[in-house]
């Protein structure tokens, strides 16, 4: 079901115009635009990022790894999901791993920064992508499975979007989300990322509970790793004074990346055996919409 941004009319067709108030998103590029007006002025990222995003997500031992991991929780918690939403979706690098994985089903892409659509775009033509605010998403009951990938972190009032991706999802219905883990992991990445907290596990869990969700499984990841992320987060801190270059963080000689990838391959494997870890770099949650009583 569609949802008027002006006037809260549920509707459903193939066209956006509400019926109530025949009011109905603007389309630039392609793209529908829900929300322009919050486009310039959000703080939650910077658009600029995004061809940085595209260069060096492909290949790299962390977006890859990520990408295996979240193909195989659909499989295990949604295989059956037919309508998807990824909400903060950016360049399309998960939804072009969903796409490739699951091509009977059928995707849309959402973000506030239509320059992350455009490039998103260029990955995963066969998705419909739309311009909107994660906090007031224009659907009710639409969805088998939504996601949001290292996404809500940049938003302060996550707790809002917790509820307005519930009202999104059909009953039983599938939640999938990554976040940061542990606040003293922080550091200048994160200044830089532009987030606004890292997660611990009960925080997380008991947002999640308090929005209508059903925790199916949380787990942490980026778990072998996390001794070495320690380190060089420690680093960014004594460097206080340095400016934070985040091409040096994403510069790794091919021969440790592939031998990261692997790692983390084996870290996948302990997840899907049903070991749920304790601590990582990244926390995994799935949860389902509860039915109405």
């Amino acid at each position: 079901m569609q949802v008027c941004c002006n006037c809260a009319e549920r509707f459903a067709g193939a066209d956006w115009t509400c019926p109530a108030c025949s009011w109905a998103p603007l389309v630039s590029g392609g793209v529908r635009q829900f929300a322009p007006e919050f486009e310039a002025s959000n703080g939650g990222f910077k658009a600029e990022y995004f061809p940085d995003l595209v260069a060096r997500e492909a290949g790299h031992f962390w977006f890859e790894s990520r990408n295996r991991l979240l193909q195989w929780a659909i499989r295990r918690y949604a295989p059956h999901a037919v309508e998807y939403l990824e909400v903060g979706c950016g360049t399309g690098f998960v939804l072009s791993a969903v796409a490739e994985g699951f091509p009977a089903m059928r995707l849309r892409g959402s973000e506030i920064f239509t320059a992350g659509l455009q490039l998103a775009r260029e990955r995963v033509p066969q998705a419909e992508f739309l311009q909107l605010d994660a906090r007031r998403l224009p659907f009710e009951s639409e969805f088998d499975l939504l996601g949001a990938f290292d996404v809500i972190e940049h938003i302060e009032e996550d707790e809002t979007v917790l509820r307005s991706m519930h009202t999104a999802l059909r009953d039983d219905g599938i939640l999938m989300l990554t976040v940061p883990q542990h606040p003293w992991l922080w550091s200048a990445a994160d200044d830089y990322a532009q987030h606004k907290r890292r997660y611990v596990r009960s925080e997380m869990v008991g947002k999640l509970e308090a929005a209508g969700f059903e925790l199916l499984r949380v787990t942490s990841f980026i778990s072998l790793l996390l001794p070495m992320m320690w380190v060089s987060r420690m680093r960014q801190r004594d460097a206080r004074d340095q400016a934070y270059d985040p091409a040096a963080e994403f510069a790794i000689h091919p021969a440790i990346n592939a031998t990261l990838r692997g790692i983390l391959a084996a870290e996948a494997a302990l997840i899907r055996a049903g070991l749920s870890l304790p601590a990582g770099g990244s926390l995994l949650a799935v949860a389902r919409k509860r039915r109405k009583s």
